[in-house]
């Protein structure tokens, strides 16, 4: 599965469908491997939270995703992410752009 077919209708689909396909994401594509659970609720978290604001109609600006991946840069040792880890759930955020 590829980042584009996981965004693909994010913001019509359920919670539940979208944590099925953010799994099989993370098992299917290489890039994403080395995100664990707890990064998977992460990038489920802000999934959901971007999936919020593209319902609305209000599109994701660059300084909503940097502030985002700044709090978790601040706090990735107490969460347990990598750099790696950031980097991936960066390009993630950062796919929701238009």
């Amino acid at each position: 599965m590829e980042l584009k077919d996981f965004l693909e209708d994010v913001k019509d689909e359920e919670s539940y469908i979208i944590e099925r396909k953010l799994n099989e994401l993370v098992r299917q594509n290489y890039h994403f491997k080395n995100l664990n659970d707890n990064n998977r609720e992460i990038v489920l978290h802000l999934v959901l939270k971007y999936k919020e604001k593209l319902r609305k109609g209000i599109g994701l600006s660059q300084y909503m995703i940097n502030k985002d991946m700044y709090e978790l840069h601040q706090h990735r040792v107490e969460k347990g992410l990598t750099l790696v880890d950031l980097k991936n759930i960066r390009e993630i955020a950062e796919s929701f752009k238009e």
